[in-house]
């Protein structure tokens, strides 16, 4: 796990892990709930895109290790909370 973190995601890492979570929210029917959630939390992105580094060991066995590595660092921006939350708003 030397290599957790180890560079940012581009543009298109982050468009297609967001498309990727926003579809399964809207699949779920859990746009609304997911919306309060993530505004409720904006202002701890960073915060919370560090604790995931703690809490990887029990994140990668049900995640695989580039997925937790991909999802922890796109969720320590807060301007992807927004990203998120915008697509979120948009229709299936």
């Amino acid at each position: 796990m030397s290599d957790f973190w180890d560079s940012d995601l581009t543009p298109e890492e982050e468009d297609q892990l967001i498309n990727r979570v926003a579809e399964e929210i809207q699949k779920r029917k859990l746009s609304v709930p997911a919306m309060l959630a993530l505004e409720m939390h904006k202002p701890l992105a960073g915060i919370l895109g560090q604790s995931s580094v703690v809490f990887a060991p029990f994140i990668v066995p049900f995640m695989g290790f580039q997925a937790a590595n991909d999802y922890t660092r796109l969720l320590a921006k807060r301007e992807n909370f927004e990203k998120l939350m915008q697509k979120l708003e948009q229709p299936c």
